[in-house]
């Protein structure tokens, strides 16, 4: 039987060298680390790699475990790929065992399932060049959307993000969405850790309580390329739930949010870009 990697070796001769993915996108003056967390996606990764501008500083991948050839897949695709093979297991502990090994000045979370689009990231740093902390995707604002998300999971986004919005004196349109960028400056004040699914809504979450300037992009979701998500809408959106409650409930002093009190503002902003 041919594995993914077999499969993906057409696209893989067709990206060629990594010098070869177009022109530059324009962010110049900062050092932008694409992080992806990725688990036996190997017949996505040549066409997410292939997206990227061509100017970011790296790409830093942290393969969960793959069966599939996924590292190998990634390092065909550029020469330049910073593999990690996770510590851990789930989603939000690649992302943060990425975090940690990133070493630009922004950090971008971003899908290996094909699903988020390489040319929307300039957008995301013009946000950050602008001011603000944490640009947060948003699929259901003006210029947004999802060929993704099911009907089930957009009732879920839509009924966390009603609550933390709620709870938290946010404005979010978006709650459960994978495509952030932030300073790694900012990403430091937050103290994340939660392992799975339910990263971005504690993201979020930390961002408002810190007083980060957080503001909204506009994004559009795609189908996932190949493969199915290791998502289970279930045992998923319960603990997104728990860290809902556990952040609403907790100190308001909290110990993770060790920051300068002339550092923080009073309360969260969220705005539209």
């Amino acid at each position: 039987m041919e594995t993914a990697a077999e499969t993906a070796k057409p696209f893989v001769e067709a990206v060629g060298a990594a010098g070869d993915r177009g022109e530059g996108s324009g962010l110049d003056g900062v050092r932008v680390s694409v992080v992806i967390p990725a688990r036996n996606e190997a017949a996505n990764l040549p066409t997410v790699l292939a997206s990227l501008p061509d100017d970011i500083f790296e790409v830093v991948l942290v393969d969960g475990g793959s069966t599939d050839g996924t590292a190998e897949v990634a390092q065909q695709c550029r020469a330049d790929v910073r593999v990690f093979e996770q510590e851990g297991s789930g989603k939000g502990d690649a992302l943060l065992q990425g975090f940690a090994a990133a070493r630009g000045n922004i950090i971008v979370m971003f899908d290996g399932d094909g699903s988020a689009k390489g040319d929307e990231i300039p957008r995301f740093v013009q946000a950050l060049k602008d001011g603000a902390d944490l640009a947060k995707g948003s699929r259901f604002m003006d210029g947004g959307g999802s060929a993704d998300i099911t009907f089930t999971r957009r009732l879920g986004n839509r009924f966390f993000r009603t609550t933390v919005n709620t709870l938290f004196g946010t404005k979010y349109t978006d709650l459960c969405y994978g495509y952030n960028a932030m300073w790694t400056r900012s990403l430091r004040r937050l103290s994340l850790e939660c392992d799975g699914f339910e990263f971005e809504a504690l993201l979020n979450i930390r961002a408002a309580r810190a007083g980060l300037d957080v503001r909204e992009v506009p994004s559009y979701e795609d189908l996932r390329l190949h493969g199915t998500s290791n998502l289970n809408v279930i045992r998923d959106g319960l603990r997104i739930l728990w860290v809902i409650v556990r952040e609403r409930f907790s100190a308001s002093e909290a110990a993770w949010q060790r920051v300068p009190a002339e550092e923080t503002t009073p309360a969260p902003s969220v705005t539209k870009v």
